[in-house]
């Protein structure tokens, strides 16, 4: 028999992952988990098992190396398990394309699609469709993220543009070379999370604010789109969702509770 080290990789955000590491954790895992910055990483309790890397990952070189320092220390991960954002597609692709031919074990969560609870939905392939939409005279808000408000900006004609982005220097900056005054800009982050509690009210309050008629966020599923899809009901707004990119392919994807069972308990002796 060897020992193997009961370790996990985790790539995460602050969606599903603070609760995921809480579950793995209770089930016996000592976890790596990697986020992308100190703000997410506090949504992380401390545990003497879990150690938390906050940074970009360097692409697949950084991978490599990451998971050949863990074989050279004797703690080699028995799961890497990609929690990343479903539109966060280039470290998911960097994530398969390198495990694979290392032989490390890889586990993808699958967030489930949210049911259409608004009645006037449009899915939109990518943001250069909005350029086919009749949205002429429309008080649009942009909840994509603002790395892709300048592409949205730029397809959405005829149309009075808002938009609520990060509380960060970058995220102002993207907004302002897209075009949208400061007085269309709402740079928050909630206390509540992403729409939950406190931070749905906010967003119900932006909306009346700003007389909102539309609103164009990501089909991400989770507590951000369900919530969007609940004002939009709730207020008759049209909602255009742009659609969830296809998952890596040979890639085994699980939802929530399905990849809890997979990976169970630490197999410590083989």
């Amino acid at each position: 028999m060897k020992c193997t080290s009961g370790r996990l990789w985790l790539i995460s955000g602050t969606g599903e992952g603070p609760w995921l590491a809480a579950a793995l954790l209770a089930n016996g895992w000592e976890l790596t988990v990697s986020v992308v910055s100190q703000t997410a990483g506090r949504a992380y309790s401390p545990h003497p098992r879990l150690q938390l890397e906050v940074g970009a990952m360097q692409g697949s070189a950084g991978i490599q190396r990451h998971l050949e320092a863990a074989q050279l220390q004797r703690r080699p991960y028995q799961w890497v398990v990609d929690a990343s954002h479903p539109f966060a597609v280039q470290i998911s692709a960097q994530l398969a394309t390198t495990c694979q031919p290392l032989g490390q074990p890889l586990l993808r969560l699958l967030r489930p699609l949210e049911p259409h609870l608004a009645p006037r939905q449009t899915l939109l392939s990518d943001l250069q469709a909005l350029g086919r939409e009749d949205l002429r005279g429309q008080r649009l808000l942009l909840a994509i993220g603002a790395r892709h408000l300048a592409t949205a900006a730029a397809h959405a004609n005829g149309v009075e543009l808002f938009a609520r982005v990060l509380p960060t220097p970058a995220s102002l900056q993207q907004a302002r070379a897209a075009g949208l005054p400061d007085a269309h800009l709402a740079c928050l982050r909630p206390a509540g999370g992403p729409l939950g509690g406190a931070a749905l009210g906010i967003e119900q309050a932006l909306l009346r604010q700003w007389q909102i008629s539309a609103v164009l966020c990501r089909q991400s599923g989770g507590r951000t789109e369900r919530g969007w899809q609940q004002l939009c009901a709730a207020r008759d707004l049209q909602l255009l969702l742009l659609a969830r990119p296809a998952e890596p392919p040979g890639v085994e994807g699980l939802p929530l509770t399905e990849l809890l069972e997979k990976l169970g308990q630490p197999a410590r002796w083989l």
